[in-house]
């Protein structure tokens, strides 16, 4: 089977397995993504599959830039995926269970661009990266591990679905942030207003906008950009929790704000 053949498979086996509903398997070893090169390239295929669904990509997310999260799935490095225009809520957010095979949420800091980061002009550290930040707002990630066996995962099919983002839910923009110890500021969730997780900014890779710089510099290695008005979901300081119908979580991240989502 060629390359391309195998990455087409591959995307195809995701895309189906979503529309199934069909608990998330390893893509098979016959065309499974080889390397981190080859999961992206199914991964951007799976996305043009998807897009007609979940509209234009509006932004990214990184996942893995954590301790907590590296500890939780057992890997050691980040990946990113997009964040898709129609997956983009606000604060407070309605959602449905039915509309996920296990719903997870992610407490996170975002970032809203307001210039491009060019794939010509990389590579860029944090500080080139902050030049092109409007806001940051404090967000939920939900994702969707479709019931995983963790015991059982690929690293690599996870990054070739699209690192299991299932959207957004922003919280108020903080265009004050600059004045903000982001590696200080501290994040917590509830879960119907219990405790449910804590971290800082600091967790993750050092700084929040590390993560964007790391999110430019791995785009550009593709060829791609980051475009001005694009989100970016830099990691999330909490490990995932997983909600019910019923459930509201809540998270708070100080300097920025908060957001609620509610499940039904």
């Amino acid at each position: 089977m060629t390359g391309d053949a195998r990455i087409q498979q591959a995307a195809h086996f995701l895309w189906e397995g979503h529309k199934a509903g069909n608990r998330f398997e390893p893509i098979p070893d016959d065309f499974a993504p080889r390397t981190i090169v080859e999961a992206y390239d199914i991964q951007e295929t799976y996305h043009r599959l998807i897009i007609p669904a979940r509209g234009p990509i509006a932004g990214y997310k990184i996942a893995l830039t954590t301790p907590v999260m590296q500890k939780m799935v057992g890997f050691d490095s980040p990946c990113a995926g997009a964040v898709f225009a129609n997956d983009i809520l606000h604060s407070p957010a309605t959602v449905k269970a039915s509309d996920y095979g296990r719903l997870g949420v992610e407490c996170e800091i975002a970032v809203l661009l307001n210039r491009d980061l060019a794939a010509a002009a990389a590579p860029y550290d944090r500080a080139r990266a902050a030049e092109a930040v409007e806001a940051l707002m404090p967000a939920f990630e939900l994702v969707d591990d479709r019931n995983a066996d963790y015991s059982n995962l690929s690293f690599l099919s996870v990054a070739a679905d699209n690192t299991w983002n299932a959207g957004v839910v922003l919280g108020g923009q903080a265009p004050g942030w600059r004045g903000i110890d982001l590696v200080a500021a501290a994040g917590s969730m509830t879960i119907n207003g219990e405790p449910a997780g804590e971290g800082k900014g600091g967790d993750v890779l050092g700084h929040p906008l590390e993560a964007l710089a790391w999110l430019a510099n791995t785009l550009a290695e593709r060829g791609k950009s980051l475009s001005a008005g694009m989100i970016v979901m830099t990691g999330s300081i909490v490990t995932t929790k997983f909600l019910n119908a019923g459930d509201t979580a809540a998270i708070s991240i100080e300097g920025l704000g908060g957001a609620q989502v509610t499940v039904v």
